[in-house]
């Protein structure tokens, strides 16, 4: 009984050491998230047109495409393929609804195609895992908003993102 118990610790400690470093080609992460799907004409988010949380354009072109997720989860720069698909994701924008969430928000340019999409539980295959530490750097310069608080705390086990702005 022991010995199953021990690989299994194991297996999570290498998992999860892992989760924070980019991920080899060879050692690719498969996760099963829910998905919606965001446009910039909604109204939540006119304000910011389309932009992202970097100030970026989002972008839906051939080479990639913009998506938002919770940065504690899935950090800024994050890579990834949706199965049955042959588009590249990055992660590149954040959003006050999807923290605390496994759900990754996908840019749409028009509210049509956004629609089209709607939500979907998928399989995505991450290739390389986005930056913690570039992420804590932004959410930490964004700390008056409560989500971005919210992310930054659920990442940082100390007083970090007040000490390092």
């Amino acid at each position: 009984m022991e010995k199953p118990l021990s690989a299994l610790l194991v297996t999570l400690i290498a998992c999860v050491a892992s989760w924070g470093d980019p991920v080899a080609a060879s050692d690719t992460i498969k996760v099963v998230v829910r998905t919606t799907a965001y446009t910039h004409t909604e109204a939540d988010h006119v304000k910011y047109g389309n932009k992202s949380a970097l100030g970026t354009v989002l972008r839906y072109a051939p080479e990639y495409h913009s998506v938002a997720a919770d940065w504690s989860r899935f950090p800024l720069g994050t890579k990834f393929k949706i199965k049955g698909y042959d588009r590249l994701f990055v992660v590149d924008d954040y959003g006050s609804a999807l923290v605390g969430t496994r759900t990754i928000d996908i840019y749409f340019p028009t509210a049509d195609r956004m629609r089209n999409w709607g939500t979907r539980f998928v399989e995505i295959e991450i290739l390389k895992m986005g930056s913690f530490h570039e992420s804590r750097k932004i959410l930490a310069a964004r700390a008056n908003h409560r989500y971005c608080l919210a992310m930054l705390a659920s990442m940082t086990s100390d007083n970090w993102y007040k000490t390092n702005p």
